[in-house]
């Protein structure tokens, strides 16, 4: 099954509790398919399916009046994609773990 390295990034207006509570949740869902590489980014790494229901479940959430989304798909990988410099927390999770 193919998987796709993704980004996926959104800025949510906050200035209501109501947007504090749909930043919280865009997070949420963000969390149950990548990890968060900074305040609202993730790199996600999902077949084409997930990446479906991803975006499906985040614009139920977003205002598309007041929040911003923004899903990338990285061709080649995450690895032929990213320079990075300082901290780099990301862990591969499909490399065997050493415990």
């Amino acid at each position: 099954m193919e998987r796709l390295d993704i980004l996926v990034t959104y800025d949510v207006n906050t200035v209501s509790e109501e947007g504090k509570a749909r930043l919280a949740r865009v997070a949420k869902v963000c969390k149950n398919y990548g990890q968060r590489v900074q305040m609202s980014v993730f790199e996600c790494r999902v077949t084409r399916a997930q990446l479906e229901e991803l975006e499906a479940k985040l614009l139920k959430v977003i205002e598309p009046d007041k929040d911003s989304l923004r899903i990338y798909t990285l061709p080649g990988g995450r690895e032929k994609c990213l320079r990075t410099h300082g901290q780099d927390r990301y862990q591969d999770f499909d490399d065997p773990l050493v415990l």
